[in-house]
């Protein structure tokens, strides 16, 4: 879904950047610019940046300033108020765990992009209702994973999945293989041990390999 403000890449546009978009807890802003450098040099560009932190937001602003190359997004948005919040700390697009109402009316003045939470069909039916061509399957492996993609795909052939929950190195490729899975949204990438002590190269090394990863939906 595009806003009525001045928003000009779509969030499809954004999910075919990489095969995996990091979902990344920050405990602390020093970690947030070392990060995203290290996932950019790796080849991952697009970065979600989970509201689970009191850090998270300024993060965002973080990387955005210092990481040019980086497209950052905000993650967890669950109330109008956080499209404000994610739009002013600049964030380039923003993930929802589900769909309500008042999420789809903030979406539509928001200057970015949405990919909005889904679980069923029904909810799949009420977001395209809603203008959304693209939706995060969550949590993707207790919503029937790989097997509800597939089922999904026959009746809506022209949506779009970014599978978020239960994805690992170790099943990743097996999702990227259906036509209808533009990406996986993980946190393998940024392990929170790696994090915590810095070491900037075993994450660069993790998205070198999750960038590697093959995808037929393009």
């Amino acid at each position: 879904m595009q806003s009525e403000s001045n928003v000009t890449t779509s969030m499809r546009d954004i999910m075919a950047l990489a095969p995996v978009i990091p979902v990344l807890t920050i405990q602390r802003l020093e970690q947030a610019v070392p990060l995203a450098q290290a996932l950019v040099r790796g080849g991952l560009r697009v970065l979600e940046v989970t509201l689970r932190t009191p850090c998270a937001l300024e993060a965002i602003g973080a990387m955005r300033s210092a990481v040019g190359a980086a497209i950052v997004g905000a993650g967890t948005l669950t109330r109008g108020s956080d499209f404000r919040d994610c739009e002013a700390a600049g964030a380039q697009f923003g993930v929802t765990p589900g769909l309500t109402g008042e999420l789809i009316a903030a979406a539509r003045r928001a200057g970015f992009p949405l990919l909005p939470g889904i679980m069923t069909p029904t909810e799949l039916i009420a977001a395209r209702a809603a203008g959304f061509d693209a939706c995060k399957l969550f949590p993707a492996q207790q919503a029937g994973g790989i097997a509800m993609l597939k089922a999904l795909g026959g009746p809506f052939p022209d949506h779009a999945f970014c599978p978020t929950g239960g994805v690992t190195r170790a099943n990743a490729q097996e999702y990227l293989a259906l036509a209808n899975v533009l990406c996986v949204g993980g946190s393998w990438v940024a392990p929170a041990a790696a994090l915590e002590v810095g070491d900037w190269a075993a994450v660069e090394s993790l998205a070198r390999d999750a960038a590697s990863l093959r995808r037929v939906a393009l």
